[in-house]
């Protein structure tokens, strides 16, 4: 039969420090991996290690630390999955939106397009119909009625100043007529006073 050994107080006092030590830093891993999941920064190992002053050995060899890096690198690995295909979701929920729009556009499009080749027929259409109704021969008649009513109209013009400073003139005359008579009129009484 074995006998339990009792440790000697040097031995034990080693070992409770370096449990002591063990414990402060895997709590210091667990204040790592919540602060790097509170800035949203990649956990790893490595980021781990830095951020709690530890070793990546004592990461690897230690089974706690390895279990709480190990699960806090999935849950982060499970967020990013999560987070791409949300983002993922919205970017097809706005490609479908851009995509609805656009076919929107190119059905206003094609309407106005439709409606804008139908006036431009009509009024091609309009065009032919104008061009019908006049032909070479009336453009010409046309043309020379135009230059002469255009000579009549200055003819007329001209007329209209020379009978304008006819007029001038002839009330000139009278103006002048009536002060004459009036004078001789003042003459006339003048002298049957006297």
């Amino acid at each position: 039969m074995k006998t339990a050994t009792v440790p000697e107080p040097r031995t034990a006092a080693a070992l409770a420090a370096r449990r002591h030590k063990t414990e402060t830093s895997l709590q210091r891993v667990r204040e790592a991996i919540v602060r790097l999941r509170r800035e949203k920064a990649q956990v790893s190992v490595a980021a781990v290690a830095r951020r709690a002053d530890v070793s990546r050995t004592f990461l690897y060899d230690n089974p706690e630390a390895r279990v709480a890096v190990a699960s806090a690198m999935a849950e982060a690995g499970e967020r990013r999955t999560q987070m791409l295909a949300e983002q993922d979701d919205v970017r097809e929920a706005t490609w479908r939106e851009r995509a609805l729009n656009a076919e929107e556009g190119l059905k206003a499009a094609h309407a106005e397009i439709l409606t804008q080749r139908t006036r431009i027929g009509e009024l091609l259409g309009q065009i032919r119909d104008l061009q019908a109704e006049w032909t070479e021969e009336a453009i010409q008649r046309i043309t020379t009625e135009n230059t002469t009513l255009k000579q009549r109209v200055r003819q007329l013009t001209a007329d209209t100043r020379t009978l304008d400073e006819r007029l001038k003139a002839a009330r000139s005359n009278l103006r002048f007529q009536d002060r004459r008579v009036a004078d001789l009129e003042a003459q006339i009484t003048d002298s049957t006073v006297h």
